[in-house]
């Protein structure tokens, strides 16, 4: 997101609407701050707290949401990496507790109009204040150390065909920036050369949305630790970043891009499609021209909308991300309402396809009812 007033036109979005693009992104920012605002109110009436207590606890919330909204603004590539990174963390993780509390606050005002709970529980209440305090520490400690946590998920795929045994180490939403930055990113290369894959493929969202810690940090250094051949395609995140910095970061880096165009590796054809926030990119059909068709088909596309398309050009494998499955609960909910898969191993005919959570996550470092991962598949007869 930008601040930009000429946002929408930096992109071809792959959906239409009349509403203006800035009136629209005016209702977006709308919601959050009617939620800060209702969390902040019902907190302060539960705080026992005397009047500069609870004015204290007010600001720091106030700031805090504040850091949520500079984050999203270029005005934060200005400041000091590791305050650039302190901004990202801070705010989006404040967004996240912010939508508990919310939540919580619903819940609790709803059992006290249905006369479930007696209100004296929430109005200057020091246990019930303790209670939560305690319950959000343990659940976003907890979420925190989760999403640390890289699941390494085991696939075995009967290729059917006449190919050579392979190991293939497959990942998505890498959204590295300021909160992921490169001392995670040598830990995932080092997960990474531990499977020894023979090849490694990624589905986009590399970058976050901001370039600069990429630069700073050098991260291009670490991809070239990698110890196989690496081939990507892009996400949407990498045009919020801009598309050629984008592809100049993977040049740097040592990755093959795969922009609607098809490589051949060792009996492999690996499709790499373009982003749909290209509405003009080529269709599957074209790239399907270029594949040999003895050989085992893998496509690579960010966004899992259309997997009919896949089942139909006689794909043999699809991986694909960028649901990151929800993030955290009840986000999960909403992805599995929008996408066929919104995670997992699933079939459409003689076609298979692996949606992934993500190795990494935008926003806040949590992770609650999903998992950050990445998928080991083995390829065999």
């Amino acid at each position: 997101m930008s601040t930009d007033p000429n946002f929408g036109a930096h992109f071809n979005y792959p959906f239409q609407t009349s509403i203006p693009v800035r009136t629209l992104f005016f209702f977006i920012l709308l919601l959050p701050c009617a939620a800060q605002t209702y969390v902040c109110w019902r907190t302060w009436q539960l705080l026992p707290f005397p009047l500069w207590g609870k004015l204290a606890m007010m600001s720091m919330m106030i700031i805090a949401f504040g850091f949520f909204f500079l984050a999203l603004m270029p005005v934060s590539d200005k400041l000091p990496l590791t305050l650039g990174s302190a901004v990202y963390n801070i705010g989006n993780s404040w967004a996240v507790i912010m939508l508990y509390l919310f939540m919580m606050w619903v819940a609790f005002d709803f059992l006290r109009l249905c006369r479930i709970v007696p209100s004296r529980w929430f109005h200057d209440n020091g246990v019930t204040a303790l209670l939560v305090c305690i319950v959000f520490c343990v659940l976003f400690g907890c979420a925190y150390a989760h999403y640390n946590h890289k699941q390494r998920v085991s696939l075995t795929l009967k290729v059917g065909k006449s190919l050579n045994p392979m190991r293939i180490v497959l990942t998505s939403d890498w959204h590295l920036g300021y909160h992921n930055r490169r001392a995670e990113l040598a830990r995932w290369i080092d997960l990474i050369n531990a499977e020894n894959p023979d090849v490694i493929l990624i589905a986009g969202d590399i970058i976050d949305h901001h370039y600069r810690p990429l630069i700073e940090e050098r991260m291009a250094e670490e991809f070239r630790r990698l110890k196989a051949p690496v081939y990507a395609c892009l996400g949407n995140h990498e045009y919020f970043a801009g598309r050629r910095t984008a592809e100049l970061f993977y040049r740097e880096s040592g990755i093959n891009l795969l922009r609607d165009s098809v490589v051949e590796f060792r009996g492999l054809s690996i499709i790499g499609r373009d982003d749909r926030m290209n509405t003009h990119r080529r269709t599957l059909a074209d790239l399907m021209t270029s594949v040999r068709p003895e050989s085992f088909i893998i496509l690579l596309d960010h966004q899992p909308y259309n997997l009919e398309e896949a089942e139909v050009a006689g794909v043999d494998f699809e991986f694909a991300g960028h649901t990151h499955h929800g993030q955290i609960w009840p986000g999960n909910w909403i992805t599995e309402a929008i996408y066929e898969c919104a995670f997992g191993f699933y079939q459409r005919g003689d076609t298979r396809y692996y949606v992934s959570s993500g190795l990494g996550i935008w926003g806040a470092r949590f992770r609650i009812g999903t998992q950050s991962e990445y998928v080991v598949a083995e390829l065999c007869q």
